[in-house]
């Protein structure tokens, strides 16, 4: 036994040694055999570990093991959805990257995190898709030090989801930070989300510039230093379209004049703009980033990319009132004397929007504040930015209710003529950088003012792919926000695929607002609206308008729809012209409706087996189904679908016997029905005991899931429906479709000996997932829903 030890000894002494000295022997340890190096791997730190990926794919070996142990003894958690995880590696070191970003981890605390030769957050990087940012941003800080210049641009690279949760207020340098950290990540990276959580009284200025950037918005880029240098990609980009269009110029043999802030005219040829890039890049490091920050008084010079792309920008469309706009003068404003006065004469101008100009003369720009330049984006005119092909604001700016007359949208707060102050840069004068595909809100109050802003942004988000707005408070401001989505409709490179909307209060009836995005993106694949309540100011309102239904809703791509009605009643003549517009849809989900007929769910089902022949998914949750057996039964033998819900629909509330075998007769004639998930039934015992008979030997029935969670089931009942289905199972000779058997939240604590023995002999004919649930709370939510 000594004799075997002594070579395991020997061998452990030698791999530390080698380990410590992977600096000298690193090239020569990953050419050792597969059997060697096996032993050799767990030996090593993250960094060489990392570094050691080729050698042992080359050797035949998996490094998942090691680097799923590691994750065990440094992050001693357990990963939500840890069955999904593929690569254990990419899960550890961004997670790693994370956790050392924001000082929750010390590297010093494992000898395995250590290692001088490697820069933790440097070396990682590489690994990081997702980010999450919080509290006072001091990750936003970190990453933009000089120091962690190649950090950034490896996440530039790499990182594709940008979270920010439970921000707090923060002051300007750290605004700074940020704005550096969004121009390189998105403007100049790969980030391609951005998702905002938790921020129950958002720092309006913080929130609008994440919108802005988001959207592809800020000031020319040869403005944003970075460490006492403007930004070099900016320039190159800057100097290349400057070449471009000098040779346009100089092949129609002239050139165009630029308008200089100072009142002098010269011409615009590229030296000129080097010229002037110059005189941005003498500033002093603080002095660019606050020019960034804060925006200049005087007018930059006027450049022709940025008015191309802010030719795409709406201005102010969210003023609907009357159906007309004022109209659009930044041609008149930048060629206005007083512009080219003083800065009193300047602050005149307030508010108003200025030719699309693009740098500062020079260092005598008067900086104004960053909320000027973020209220100022709510602030545009819509004149002028619409394609040429498109009607005029007074033509195309119908009400989104326009069937409604005497919709809230002709004249709700959120799109009233606004006054005051607002600083002269705009998106008039901003560049128009890479923008997201993705953006989210969750749980952030949105104001009016923050509305018209989003609203603008959203009108030309042409590269928006999905949009997810939940629980902001949007009330009235929801007009405001369907303003913004009807003028980015009129775009015809519009990418918007998915739109989820989702509050407290609706501010109207949620048919109407699904017609009315339908009507505008026919392009769209899933559309989500979902109210909890409804808004107690509305309570009389009429739950549609009987014009509505006359607005003819084109033929849609619509895959999947989900509503969920503030007990709102579900009539049928403003749900099934959108059915039958959908031809593509796969997936409906009825939440929380009330139902007036059984006749309305009888039109419904009938325009489902007509005009969808593609549904596969259907489901109603917390719909009172009890007195519509007929249309249940007629659901399950629907000949298309593959997946059906009744979710605390009580389907069993006032049933007979004979409901239930009609049921189970139902199922074992449908050979397409996939999944049948009936949470929250009262199925009780003898119920869930006959539905073991739908996989009996006569039975054609496909079924693979069942889901009965939430059915007050006890221990002798799925000991008894254990043995009835291993019956039936016997009877067919083990040729058995069903795979998958749910059941949260039943009562199988009461006898823990019983459920045992049930559940053991169940997971040998299918895969059962249950959870530990006191059943002492049953007793009160039983009695909560009857």
């Amino acid at each position: 036994a000594m004799a075997a030890e002594g070579p395991r000894s020997l061998f452990a002494l030698s791999a530390a040694a080698v380990s410590r000295s992977m600096g000298a022997l690193e090239r020569d340890v990953w050419a050792l055999p597969g059997h060697l190096l096996r032993g050799l791997l767990p030996l090593l730190t993250v960094f060489r570990l990392e570094r050691a990926e080729g050698a042992a794919r080359r050797a035949g070996l998996s490094t998942q093991p090691i680097w799923r142990k590691l994750w065990d003894d440094v992050m001693k958690t357990r990963p939500p959805n840890s069955e999904n995880i593929t690569c254990w590696r990419k899960k550890f070191l961004e997670t790693f990257f994370s956790n050392v970003l924001h000082g929750v981890l010390d590297v010093s605390s494992d000898w395995r995190l250590n290692d001088h030769h490697f820069s933790p957050l440097l070396h990682s990087s590489p690994h990081v898709s997702q980010l999450t940012l919080c509290n006072m941003l001091q990750g936003a800080v970190e990453l933009t030090a000089e120091h962690n210049q190649k950090v950034l641009e490896n996440l530039a690279s790499s990182l594709r989801i940008l979270k920010f949760q439970h921000l707090l207020s923060s002051d300007q340098s750290i605004r700074r930070s940020l704005v550096l950290l969004l121009h390189r990540l998105i403007h100049h990276g790969s980030v391609s989300q951005v998702s905002m959580y938790s921020w129950p009284v958002p720092d309006t200025v913080l929130l609008v510039l994440i919108l802005s950037m988001s959207a592809g918005f800020w000031r020319s880029g040869n403005a944003l230093a970075y460490h006492s240098s403007p930004c070099g990609l900016c320039r190159e980009e800057d100097k290349a379209q400057s070449q471009e269009s000098a040779q346009e110029q100089a092949e129609r043999g002239c050139y165009n004049q630029r308008e200089w802030s100072d009142g002098e005219n010269q011409k615009g040829s590229p030296k000129a703009l080097e010229e002037a890039d110059e005189e941005v890049s003498g500033y002093g490091a603080d002095a660019r980033l606050n020019s960034v920050l804060s925006g200049p008084r005087s007018p930059p010079l006027r450049n022709q990319a940025c008015e191309e792309a802010s030719s795409k920008v709406p201005c102010d469309h969210t003023s609907i009132q009357g159906g007309s706009s004022p109209r659009c003068v930044s041609d008149q404003l930048s060629h206005h004397p007083l512009l080219r006065k003083t800065r009193r004469r300047l602050k005149a101008a307030v508010g108003k929007k200025r030719r699309c100009l693009r740098r500062s003369r020079g260092p005598y720009t008067d900086p104004e504040d960053l909320y000027d330049f973020v209220f100022t984006v709510a602030r545009e005119h819509n004149s002028g930015l619409l394609d040429k092909n498109s009607t005029t604001e007074g033509e195309n700016a119908e009400n989104w209710a326009s069937s409604s007359p005497g919709s809230p949208c002709t004249g709700h707060a959120g799109c009233k003529k606004r006054g005051g102050s607002a600083g002269i840069f705009s998106l008039k004068a901003a560049h128009r950088f890479r923008s997201v595909s993705t953006l989210e809100l969750f749980s952030i109050p949105l104001t009016g003012e923050t509305c018209r802003t989003l609203s603008n942004l959203l009108s030309s988000w042409v590269s928006l792919e999905n949009l997810v707005l939940s629980y902001n408070g949007l009330g009235a401001n929801i007009f405001c926000i369907l303003s913004g989505l009807r003028a980015l409709s009129r775009h015809s490179d519009c990418h918007l695929h998915v739109v989820r909307v989702s509050d407290v209060f609706s501010h109207m009836p949620c048919m109407e607002l699904v017609r009315c995005i339908l009507s505008a993106f026919p392009q769209l694949h899933t559309l989500s609206v979902s109210f909890d309540l409804k808004n107690q100011l509305e309570g009389n309102r009429p739950e549609g308008n009987p014009s509505c239904s006359e607005v003819e809703i084109p033929e849609s791509c619509l895959e999947q729809l989900e509503i969920r009605f503030p007990r709102e009643p579900l009539h049928a003549a403003f749900l099934l012209p959108v059915l039958k517009a959908s031809k593509s849809l796969q997936q409906l989900s009825l939440d929380s409706a009330t139902l007036p007929s059984s006749q309305e769910l009888g039109l419904l089902l009938e325009v489902l087996k007509e005009c969808n022949p593609n549904l596969k998914k259907l489901s109603f949750h917390d719909v009172n189904l009890a007195e519509h057996q007929k249309e249940v039964l007629l659901l399950l033998q629907h000949p298309v679908l593959q997946e059906i819900t009744f979710s605390f629909c009580r389907l069993f509330e006032s049933s007979t016997t004979d409901f239930l075998s009609e049921v189970i007769n139902t199922m074992k004639r449908n050979s397409s029905l996939k999944s049948l998930k009936l949470p929250g039934n009262r199925l009780g015992n003898h119920r869930l005991v006959a539905l073991a008979d739908i996989f009996s030997e006569d039975s054609s029935s496909a079924l693979c899931q069942l889901d009965v969670s939430s059915n007050c089931i006890k221990p002798d009942g799925l000991l008894e429906f254990t043995k009835k289905l291993e019956g039936h199972i016997q009877q067919r000779g083990g040729q058995i479709q069903f795979t998958h058997l749910r059941l949260f939240q039943n009562w199988l604590d009461q006898d823990a000996e019983t459920a045992q023995e049930a559940l053991r002999r169940l997971k040998a004919v299918c895969s059962v997932v249950n959870d530990s649930w006191d059943s002492s709370q049953a007793f009160a939510d039983y009695i909560s829903v009857m």
